[in-house]
């Protein structure tokens, strides 16, 4: 099978969170099943360059139709990490990915509905014919309106569509001058509350809302999250729409790229170790111990990884700081926030609590302090109001570190309760918690604390439990082929 991935990210070149991670990961998997994957992507001028090797243009004067005119675009081509991308660079005054960042501009509808036509000119006019076509969140949800009203006659009649929903926070609210300039066109056919018109703002078509029309399936990053789409209000409004698409939407859970993410070969760690030589783990924790500046003392060391924001539960990563610290525990943070405010007031923190032996707090992103973090930890807090699928868990089980995990998403379809899970003993592997509030991480964290000062034997087996689980990309590879293979024969 050839699959095109049409994504706005592709780890490590253009990696903002977890989706850059998905588009490098399920691409890899599919190759080793001897699956054809190439990746389409913008090319920032902010991307990792060192990352790409044989950079080379492959297709130059990419004629796009944009408003009543063409853009010229040209094409590269190189590899990532083995992986085969192409990088469209559009040469215009707009300057759509010129901008020494991948998101936050005010023009963002019109960047990726650029990117999103140029990606299917450039299929059309270099003769390639994917069987199927996977896009990724809003930024390519247009790609399959556009595919199947302005593209099935020319002669990509038999290409299909997976679309991904990565976070339903984020849906590409936009107005009559992206049909107008993808020339799509005919407002009152889009605005038809059937097809792309958005249901609480009568003057905005909805791209996300279009590719559940359109797309031949679509995905969460987890069945847990599915459910909550159609049950709760973390669908942010596309609910109603998707049960109405229901048979041809699942959840699928993201996997983990284990060549990365592996404590027996990982690099950037004090020491390796696997499952057999568990006791290694603990000169991971020593080196932890020194890298910021914590005392070496026979504490938990209890760490939280990733960004700062509000559906990562801020107030609730505060509050497990403080609690971790009166039990005993020691606590290393490493991570920032989209939003000037959550910093300032984590960078304050950090100020309050200099002096502390027992807690360091690193405000930014260090990817060789995240795998040492890993490494060196006893537990992760994971509070999250919301979590479509969540990494930071599975990263923490592969290193032997306990999660401690509130019920949502994935991480309800990854995280065990040690005490309360009624799946078998050997298949507990961390902590759970449901209510958004102090006393739920109050709850979880005091039971993980208590079992490693009075139980280690027994947390130490917790931990192996962890590590013996498997979320690579093997299973959800299986998934995706499977769901390629159906919407192909429909």
């Amino acid at each position: 099978m050839y699959i095109a991935m049409i994504a706005s990210e592709c780890a490590p070149v253009a990696k903002v969170g977890g989706l850059g991670d998905v588009v490098s990961g399920l691409s890899r998997e599919l190759e080793i099943r001897g699956h054809t994957v190439e990746i389409l992507l913008p090319k920032y001028d902010c991307m990792r360059y060192e990352q790409i090797w044989g950079l080379q243009k492959t297709y130059e004067n990419l004629l796009v139709p944009w408003l009543n005119s063409q853009i010229s675009c040209t094409v590269w081509f190189g590899f990532v990490h083995g992986r085969k991308c192409f990088f469209i660079e559009p040469h215009s005054s707009d300057n759509f990915f010129n901008r020494k960042t991948y998101y936050g501009c005010r023009d963002e509808h019109l960047r990726f509905a650029f990117f999103s036509k140029a990606a299917l000119e450039f299929l059309l006019k270099s003769g390639k014919r994917p069987d199927v076509i996977h896009t990724h969140d809003w930024q390519t949800a247009l790609v399959p309106a556009m595919l199947y009203e302005l593209y099935q006659t020319g002669g990509m009649e038999n290409c299909r569509v997976c679309h991904t929903f990565h976070n339903f926070k984020h849906q590409g609210i936009a107005g009559k001058d992206l049909l107008l300039s993808t020339g799509l066109g005919k407002p009152g056919y889009y605005y038809d509350k059937a097809r792309m018109g958005d249901d609480y703002n009568q003057t905005a078509i909805n791209v996300s809302k279009g590719a559940v029309l359109y797309a031949n399936f679509l995905s969460t990053v987890s069945p847990r999250h599915a459910w909550e789409v159609f049950n709760t209000e973390w669908g942010y409004g596309l609910g109603k729409s998707l049960y109405h698409h229901r048979h041809k939407f699942g959840g699928v859970l993201n996997g983990l790229d284990y060549e990365m993410w592996n404590p027996e070969t990982d690099p950037y760690i004090a020491t390796t170790y696997t499952a057999d030589s568990f006791s290694d783990k603990s000169m991971n924790r020593q080196s932890l111990r020194e890298r910021l500046w914590l005392r070496h003392e026979s504490k938990p060391i209890v760490a939280y990884v990733g960004r700062l924001d509000t559906q990562k539960g801020v107030a609730l990563i505060r509050h497990a700081l403080f609690h971790a610290l009166h039990k005993g525990a020691q606590f290393a943070l490493l991570g920032s926030s989209p939003e000037e405010g959550i910093n300032a007031e984590f960078f304050k923190l950090k100020q309050q609590l200099n002096d502390n032996p027992d807690c360091h707090l690193e405000i930014g992103y260090n990817d060789e302090l995240a795998h040492l973090i890993y490494a060196g930890a006893d537990m992760l807090i994971v509070p999250s109001i919301f979590e479509p699928c969540g990494l930071t868990q599975m990263i923490a089980m592969r290193y032997g570190t306990v999660p401690v995990v509130r019920a949502v998403g994935g991480l309800a379809d990854t995280v065990f309760d040690y005490n309360y899970s009624d799946r078998p003993s050997a298949e507990r592997n961390g902590y759970v918690f449901y209510q958004p509030d102090a006393k739920g991480v109050e709850s979880a964290l005091d039971r993980a604390i208590g079992l490693w000062f009075d139980y280690p034997g027994q947390f130490r087996e917790l931990a192996l439990n962890g590590m013996e689980c498997d979320y690579s990309w093997n299973r959800p590879g299986a998934d995706y082929v499977n769901i390629y293979n159906h919407i192909r024969h429909k």
